[in-house]
This record gives structure tokens, C-alpha cells and sequence, in this order.
């Protein structure tokens, strides 16, 4: 019987595992994301906020009015995603959204008095993610930089596989 060795990849490993589950970045970063995401449901639920809301007001906080498609810039979020959003974050009486008197095209947005006062009850939300990721002993800040090192390069390749 003729036993043909597994086909090696450029790296010369076993390609016939390339194709894990385990094996797949894209797969760790996603399951990671979402254990991320429980982590800070639990932490918003007291402000009544999303993850995605949260955001959204971190930008809010550190930029003051923004036009919805520079917010949109910064959260690498389309408008289809922000609207719905932006109006639930409206009803709560976080964020004002208005026309431009300069461009009725435009709209802006802006964090309500209680959309700035929230800022206060979100202090401890970084600390309580660092804590919960700090038994993992994972260097947070390293990881930061990697993963936006990651996206740059992504960004810049198109997405375009090699």
C-alpha cells in the first residue's frame, strides 16, 4: 500500500490541519469578541447602555458634536447601523440629533446634559474590562497595539487575500 505523506504548506507544516477550526485566526479573534462582549454586557447593563451604544458615547465624550457620518468614521460604522442607534440613544435622552443650519444634509449629534452626565457612571467600565481580562496574562496594552497594527494592515491590503 502506498502511503503518500499529508500535503506540506510554504511552512512546511501538515496542511491538512490548516483548515481546523482551532487553526483559525479569524475564529479566535471572533470567539474572543464575543466572551468580550458578555463581559461588557454585564458591566453596561446598570447604564442601560450596548456595547455598541458605548461606543458611540465614548466618542461623543471625547469630541464633543460630530456630524452622524464623522461618527460613523470613527466607529467604522455605516449610517444603516448608526440611525437606529443614534434614535435609541435619543429616547433614552443621552444624545440630541439636529439638522446643520449650514448643510440641512448633515445631521449632528451631540451628548444630552444626561448623555454627559452618564461619562461619570461609565468611569469605572475600562478598570472593571481590565480586571477581567487581567487573569488571562495577556499584556492588554501589547494586544491593543497588535490588534490595531492588524486592522492598519488589513485596511491598507484591501482585505485581499495573497
Amino acid at each position: 500500500m502506498d502511503e503518500t505523506p499529508a500535503p506540506q504548506d510554504r511552512t512546511g507544516t501538515d496542511s491538512s490541519q490548516d483548515l481546523l477550526l482551532s487553526r483559525q485566526l479569524c475564529f479566535a479573534l471572533h470567539s474572543t469578541t464575543l466572551a468580550l462582549g458578555r463581559v461588557y454586557q454585564k458591566v453596561l447593563a446598570p447604564l442601560g447602555l450596548t456595547y455598541t451604544q458605548y461606543l458611540a458615547m465614548l466618542v461623543l465624550w471625547e469630541r464633543g458634536r460630530l456630524s452622524v457620518g464623522d461618527l460613523g468614521a470613527a466607529l467604522l460604522l455605516d449610517s444603516g447601523t448608526l440611525t437606529p442607534l443614534l434614535k435609541r440613544l435619543e429616547q433614552a435622552g443621552h444624545v440630541r440629533r439636529a439638522r446643520d443650519p449650514r448643510d440641512e444634509r448633515r445631521v449632528l449629534v451631540e451628548p444630552t446634559p444626561a448623555g454627559l452626565a452618564l461619562r461619570e457612571e461609565a468611569a469605572g467600565i475600562p478598570a472593571a474590562i481590565h480586571a477581567a481580562c487581567g487573569s488571562s496574562g495577556v499584556a492588554l496594552d501589547a494586544l491593543q497595539s497588535d490588534l490595531e497594527a492588524l486592522r492598519s494592515a488589513l485596511t491598507k491590503s484591501g482585505a485581499e487575500a495573497p
